[in-house]
């Protein structure tokens, strides 16, 4: 279980990177592609296996209003669930 204090980072052989074609950001991983959200890209782009929960939700906080620990856990435990996010 992922808690405020857990360190994502993409998994090995998952890729995020902006399809200019579509205009949007895909994730790349080995069983296909998914195209996020908005929110689901902003979270993934800070999963550097360096920052905490916490510490993406105070950068996320910077840049847009309302934003909340619970909503990013929220948005992770769906990444995790699809295995393109793992926590060191």
């Amino acid at each position: 279980m992922i808690t405020v204090t857990s360190v994502p980072r993409l998994r090995r052989g998952v890729r995020l990177s902006f399809d200019h074609v579509r205009e949007t950001h895909v994730l790349l991983f080995p069983e296909g592609v998914l195209v996020p959200n908005a929110t689901a890209a902003a979270v993934l782009e800070l999963c550097d296996g360096a920052r905490s929960v916490t510490e993406i939700t105070t950068v996320l906080g910077e840049r847009y209003s309302g934003v909340r620990e619970d909503d990013v856990l929220a948005v992770l435990n769906r990444l995790g669930e699809r295995r393109v996010v793992a926590w060191t």
